[in-house]
């Protein structure tokens, strides 16, 4: 237990010190809202509605992001330079390893959701009851476990130029086809079909059903479970191939 909480300690710091985790988890969402919101005018019915939704896609935007690139980036470079080859001939296990690492990429997304949160009550007075706050906000963070298994999937590949351009096309392409920037109705048909069955819609559509004083759909909950564990089967599989070379 002592060498995890150390382990996990390491992995809060490296995070938090990493210019790239600012840009595309914090500065880059916070950058969109005020974009969408105050900049662009989108022809919203209702701008407050409006605020508040688009609050949760940036929010869940920025916690895929760190899930996708961030995690499975640091993977591949660990790895690359023999850091994970090292671990083995040290106590710390490969599972507490692994562990840390998922525990403290959870820490972080709690503080990106807090602060774009802060960010909307600030910059557009969002106002949302206590229960709608704390459900969302556990909605985002127990939802990012597929970008998790997604990050760890990125994570199994061999060079990290390449991890950076697959995550970042990824990364990209759900935040399109999941409606993060602009709401899924004015999105072509057929991305809207396309959309539905990936998990960055299900995950945001959670989130904006929360705020409309709905509980997420049966739907959202099944997909994403799907993706989880397809992606963990896969990696896993992945990763025992590449210890038996």
């Amino acid at each position: 237990m002592h060498i995890f909480i150390n382990q996990c300690k390491i992995e809060f710091l490296r995070m938090f010190r990493n210019p790239y985790y600012i840009f595309w988890s914090l500065l880059m969402p916070i950058v969109f809202y005020i974009i969408f919101t105050k900049v662009v005018n989108t022809g919203a019915a209702d701008q407050g509605v409006w605020n508040a939704h688009f609050l949760m896609s940036v929010a869940a935007f920025s916690v895929m992001g760190s899930a996708i690139m961030t995690l499975g980036i640091r993977m591949v470079q660990e790895r690359s330079e023999g850091w994970t080859n090292f671990i083995k001939v040290t106590p710390l296990s490969g599972t507490v390893y692994f562990a840390a690492k998922m525990l403290g990429q959870t820490v972080v997304h709690v503080f990106s959701i807090v602060v774009i949160f802060v960010a909307g009550v600030l910059l557009n007075g969002v106002t949302l009851t206590a229960y709608e706050w704390i459900m969302s906000g556990l909605w985002i963070l127990l939802g990012s476990l597929p970008f998790l298994g997604l990050g760890v999937l990125v994570g199994t590949m061999k060079r990290v130029d390449t991890a950076a351009g697959v995550s970042n096309l990824i990364y990209m392409g759900l935040a399109i086809t999941g409606g993060m920037w602009m709401p899924m109705e004015v999105l072509p048909k057929v991305i809207q079909n396309i959309g539905a069955w990936l998990p960055a819609f299900n995950y945001g559509n959670g989130a904006w059903e929360i705020i409309r004083g709905q509980a997420p759909e049966f739907r959202n909950i099944a997909i994403l479970a799907a993706y989880l564990i397809l992606f963990m089967v896969i990696s896993t599989y992945i990763r025992r191939k590449q210890e038996a070379v």
